[in-house]
């Protein structure tokens, strides 16, 4: 876990997150995560599962079934090849254009809800959660930048979904398609407080 327990705009692998989970009397509740399950295998950080395979593979199965959690955000992004030079390259040459960042979330929705799966890690003694976004194949107009996506929930879904005795097979293949791309635009980070007041004098 190497960056601080903060909160921006932007969240990264290994950031921490707002995320819906159920609490002890299983009702929806906001609970802080860090993005990305670990594994032994590997330094980086598995932030994605793939949701075909989740109620196969050991990393994901137990989570699967019964720690299933939601990752509210405004929108997601994706780096791309640009739409415009699609289909008129070959795959090498395509793969030598500088790809570009593209903001989407839902038609007509003001909040993206992930799907997501969490579990308790042990980091120096302490539980710490994390979480995992699920990612399924993408469609169009996705598909046109990406092969990926992630599953992405309507509200009526959201409740169900979080329940450990909630169908989540049926949940994920109702999953929104619909989608919205625009060309990302780069938002301030915000300061910490500290860099304000020393920015200020």
């Amino acid at each position: 876990m190497s960056r601080s327990a903060e909160m921006s705009g932007n969240i990264r692998p290994t950031d921490m997150a707002a995320v819906f989970a159920p609490n002890k009397q299983e009702k929806m509740a906001v609970f802080p995560m860090i993005w990305g399950f670990t594994h032994e295998a590997t330094d980086k950080p598995i932030v994605n599962c793939r949701v075909e395979s989740a109620d196969q593979k050991a990393m994901w199965k137990d989570s699967w079934y019964r720690r299933r959690c939601i990752i509210p955000a405004s929108w997601y992004y994706e780096w791309g090849v640009p739409p415009s030079e699609v289909g008129f390259r070959n795959a090498n040459e395509q793969r030598s254009i500088k790809k570009e960042r593209y903001a989407i979330q839902p038609e007509g929705a003001e909040i993206t809800f992930l799907a997501g799966l969490y579990r308790f890690e042990e980091h120096q003694g302490i539980q710490i959660p994390v979480f995992a976004v699920l990612t399924r194949e993408s469609v169009a107009p996705v598909s046109i930048i990406h092969n990926r996506m992630p599953v992405i929930l309507g509200k009526e879904h959201l409740r169900e979904w979080i329940r450990p005795d909630g169908d989540p097979d049926s949940i994920a293949a109702n999953a929104l398609t619909k989608m919205v791309i625009e060309k990302a635009k780069d938002y301030p980070e915000p300061v910490p407080a500290v860099m304000q007041i020393v920015g200020s004098s």
